[in-house]
């Protein structure tokens, strides 16, 4: 491989692992509250959405969790805005917005790697194991009690948040019914995921998942969504209800804005 496309490799690695940078969203108006996680030995922010006619109402709701949810430069405000939209024109039924601030999304995001090399994106901890145990042990139950909530839940990320949603997807299915995930850094541990897919999808619980990704035109990560979506369609379960949007003319920084409403639609309609 020449210089030139090594360079070009490692950028858009260092780049899949940062956040992208973000516009200057207006911010909805939204709870927060602070958790004191043991898990994660920190405390977390949480930001929630919910639709204007929730306080009058009775109902209940289902809950799409967000990795990178922070109001500062993070996805809350565009994601919470899109949310909005798409309930008042009647695209998507009401749900709750859960977004969690980040502190250090490089740790939490990322899963065990045997590839040397990649801790220098990001550390070789397995963080993501424990992020989502806080997840699912701790933020869930908090939710569950202050909010009127369904058993239904997702689980939306870009970039390595969406590395994040497939790696729950893969090896912990049951913690969501449906899940998002633009541009995953499928790369991480010598894409480990996808060369696995094949046997980690007959681990799927036999009650239907539902499953959006989408790949932009980054070198590193492309290959993989698109070897995926190939290994997804000829042998994953029934019970699996799926599509992949190829984006070739998307970049990893902008994938994001230009699907989020495709892929929250898709999944609604799905029901």
């Amino acid at each position: 491989m020449n210089k030139s496309l090594l360079l070009l490799l490692f950028s858009a690695m260092l780049l899949s692992c940062n956040n992208a940078p973000q516009y200057n969203d207006p911010v909805p108006p939204h709870d927060d509250f602070k958790i004191d996680s043991e898990l994660l030995k920190e405390e977390r922010i949480i930001n929630v959405w919910t639709p204007p006619n929730y306080k009058t109402s009775n109902d209940s709701l289902p809950v799409l969790y967000m990795p990178d949810g922070g109001i500062v430069q993070e996805d809350f405000p565009h994601i919470a805005n899109t949310v909005a939209k798409l309930v008042e024109n009647k695209s998507i039924p009401p749900i709750i917005l859960v977004g969690i601030a980040n502190t250090d999304r490089r740790k939490d995001l990322s899963g065990f790697s045997e590839v040397k090399e990649d801790e220098q994106y990001c550390p070789l901890t397995d963080g993501a194991k424990y992020y989502r145990a806080f997840i699912s042990d701790e933020l869930m139950p908090v939710i569950n009690s202050k909010y009127r909530t369904t058993n239904e839940k997702g689980i939306i990320g870009e970039s390595l948040a969406g590395l994040f949603v497939m790696e729950t997807l893969l090896i912990q299915p049951n913690t969501f019914d449906f899940y998002i995930a633009m541009d995953p850094s499928l790369w991480w541990n010598n894409h480990y995921l996808e060369q696995n897919a094949e046997q980690l999808l007959q681990n799927l619980p036999e009650k239907e998942i539902r499953l959006w990704f989408a790949g932009a035109d980054s070198p590193d990560i492309s290959v993989y969504t698109k070897s995926l979506a190939k290994t997804i369609e000829n042998k994953a379960p029934a019970q699996l209800n799926w599509t992949y949007s190829d984006k070739p003319d998307e970049k990893h920084n902008t994938i994001f804005r230009a699907t989020k409403e495709e892929a929250l639609t898709w999944i609604f309609k799905q029901k």
